[in-house]
């Protein structure tokens, strides 16, 4: 029975009078998160006014210093992004990514630009052009990044996603900062407002609430290190400016307190990057030494196994023992149930290999239908034991179509001594057993010695 019939039964058993808590939680989310926000914006907005409060000005080195910190963090996050790209081929952080590169640019830029603003007269009551189209940008990016997947095509080529999604950026790079420069003047700080005296700002905070808003509705346990990073960076830019929105001159508390939080967000999304790209790489790591379908380990590590233990042996002088198993009859499996249940018989000879291994032990698919099982530590007479207790437990099962293997035993060092030894003595007594065609002694599990 397929999953989507047991779902459907399942469903079909509950009773029709009951709402299930699952489905009170999904009413009430939109509203929570709708309370929650309109409270944060509140609170930023409180945080901002009451920080104007203080007649201090910051050092525009420590400003410029913190812009530059903050591009770097972005061209940091930039490069991750694209390392998890090509592993996972995830176009929204793509997006983001050089989003974030260019975001990086136009802070770089932006530190000239605040420099040459300040030898002008009124440069403490504008908002640096660089700021507003950094900050528009990102917003917009973090909004749409959830619609990259369904609207755009998917080349073959991963490099022409990267150019596509290049060319887009630029784009709306581009036409943010075309928007910005038709105004005759850059946007105007008020210092005498008592609401808003920079209101500019109110356009990236929409944004950013509304990226934050349409970041947080993927269930949570569909969402990586990456995607929790990105609800909490957009809300923690729409904090910005909002707060940002408070500030009456260019280096007050609200702005700098308005960096310092933009900062925070950058390193919120690159360790968050970090910590994703460290599981790919171990998810990687763990394919390579892994097969696809039974999860047990392939013939690259059953090889470098079995090396290692003839190397260890050699030092202690202990013995070890290497099972070789045959599943018998797999294409007439194939033949009669199909090609699905053959492959779960594959894998519940795994799951028993898997129950009857030690710690120290290793499990292996060998190839198509034969499986090895390598012992540490293991006699002759032992290693027959752990052969019986599998073909036990493999008979005691009642799931059709019943199974059988053929097993074929080597131990170190009285069969070989190397590894190709080692593994033909085991192939020539497993096939030696199966040529014959000996009934099983234990249970359903043909057992040979080399």
């Amino acid at each position: 029975m397929s999953r989507d019939n047991n779902v459907l039964l399942q469903s079909c058993r509950e009773p029709t009078g009951m709402v299930r808590l699952k489905d009170i939680e999904d009413f009430l989310r939109p509203a929570r998160t709708g309370v929650l926000s309109a409270l944060a914006c509140a609170a930023a907005l409180i945080l901002g006014h009451f920080l104007r409060r203080f007649n201090f000005s910051v050092d525009p080195f420590w400003m410029s210093s913190t812009q530059a910190i903050s591009a770097f963090l972005c061209f940091t996050i930039a490069a991750n992004v694209l390392v998890r790209f090509r592993g996972a081929r995830d176009r929204a952080a793509l997006l983001l990514g050089i989003g974030f590169a260019l975001a990086g640019m136009i802070q770089l830029g932006g530190i000239f630009e605040v420099y040459g603003q300040l030898e002008k007269p009124l440069g403490q009551f504008r908002i640096p052009l660089s700021w507003m189209v950094e900050g528009t940008l990102l917003g917009l990016l973090l909004l749409s990044a959830g619609d990259v997947e369904k609207r755009l095509p998917r080349p073959r080529d991963p490099n022409r996603d990267v150019l596509a999604t290049l060319s887009i950026v630029a784009a709306a790079g581009y036409l943010i900062c075309v928007a910005f420069l038709a105004f005759p003047d850059k946007p105007p700080i008020h210092p005498r407002s008592l609401l808003l005296p920079r209101p500019w700002d109110l356009l990236p905070a929409f944004l950013f609430l509304a990226a934050t808003v349409q970041l947080n509705r993927a269930p949570n346990r569909y969402r990586s290190a990456f995607d929790n990073a990105l609800v909490w960076a957009a809300g923690l830019n729409a904090a910005c400016h909002l707060i940002a929105s408070q500030s009456a001159r260019l280096f007050d508390a609200p702005a700098a307190a308005a960096k310092f939080i933009s900062l925070t967000s950058y390193a919120v999304v690159l360790g968050a990057t970090l910590m994703d790209n460290a599981r790919l790489f171990d998810k990687v790591q763990n394919l390579a030494i892994s097969d696809s379908l039974t999860g047990l380990a392939n013939y690259r590590r059953l090889i470098e196994v079995i090396q290692n233990e003839i190397e260890r042996s050699g030092r202690t002088n202990r013995p070890f023992a290497v099972l070789l198993m045959d599943l018998d009859k797999l294409k007439a499996i194939n033949d009669r149930y199909g090609h699905i249940t053959g492959s779960r018989a594959l894998c519940r000879v795994a799951d028993i290999l898997r129950q009857h291994c030690r710690s120290t032990d290793l499990a292996a698919r060998y190839g198509g239908d034969e499986f090895a099982l390598v012992l540490p530590e293991t006699n002759e007479e032992a290693a027959r034991q752990v052969a019986a207790r599998i073909g036990a437990r493999l008979d005691a099962e009642t799931e059709e179509p019943r199974l059988k293997l053929s097993v074929g035993v080597a131990a170190f060092p009285l069969i070989g001594v190397t590894v190709e030894q080692l593994l033909d003595a085991a192939d020539r007594a497993l096939y030696t057993m199966k040529r014959a065609g000996q009934e099983p002694k234990n249970g359903r599990t043909n057992l040979v010695n080399s």
